[in-house]
């Protein structure tokens, strides 16, 4: 009876150290639980436990549409759905407000003011240009323009930038017609920065619009 309440003793030490370990990134050494009965032959082993509270985790949305999306949101404004650029584009995905009208808003205003319309926007917008460029993802996806594999999201990501019809030009050219923005960025640069995303999900549409319900 001694020696039991002796081991529930020992073991109550024993988490109390672990305890304590991991709310102060103290290096303890952990007690083999077999030798408890024999303390003479306690064997020490060295165990390092850190205080993860304030270790911030980001997840990881891979090639997903999401992903695709959210890296494209990212290049054009950080993810700020309230900016406006020196050339007077606007909110998360840089949209100007030609390209907003035909997709159905005619309040930039608004539009910035409110995420959920923005990306109502952003996929209506490819929803558009994949009907547009349907012909072209089929006649060039897979193939390789100044050594860069076109795929289906590079297409879609450079029409973004740079609109379908510039995305034509290029790919029917074979490269030799470029489109570089303001910003200097070309529409080969999107073509391989956004390659090999899932954008089986985007539905061509010829009169997409972005509406909330």
């Amino acid at each position: 009876m001694i020696k039991n309440i002796g081991k529930l003793a020992l073991l109550v030490a024993i988490c109390a150290m672990l305890k304590f370990s991991l709310s102060s990134n103290t290096i303890v050494e952990t007690i083999d639980v077999n030798e408890i009965e024999h303390t003479s032959n306690i064997i020490l082993k060295p165990f390092f436990a850190f205080n993860t509270s304030n270790v911030k985790f980001t997840p990881t949305l891979g090639k997903s549409f999401i992903g695709f999306k959210e890296a494209l949101g990212f290049k054009e404004s950080r993810g700020d759905y309230f900016i406006v650029n020196k050339f007077g584009y606007l909110g998360k995905y840089q949209f100007g407000k030609e390209t907003l009208k035909m997709i159905g808003i005619y309040n930039p205003s608004h539009f910035l003011q409110n995420p959920e319309l923005q990306e109502k926007a952003f996929i209506a917008n490819a929803q558009r240009n994949k009907w547009i460029l349907r012909r072209d993802i089929k006649r060039f996806n897979g193939k390789t323009i100044n050594g860069v594999l076109i795929t289906e999201s590079g297409i879609l990501a450079a029409a973004h930038l740079a609109g379908p019809g510039s995305v034509k030009k290029y790919l029917r050219s074979y490269g030799a017609t470029s489109f570089k923005d303001a910003f200097g960025t070309s529409i080969q640069h999107y073509m391989k920065k956004f390659s090999g995303y899932d954008t089986s999900s985007v539905e061509p549409n010829q009169k997409a619009k972005a509406i909330i319900v």
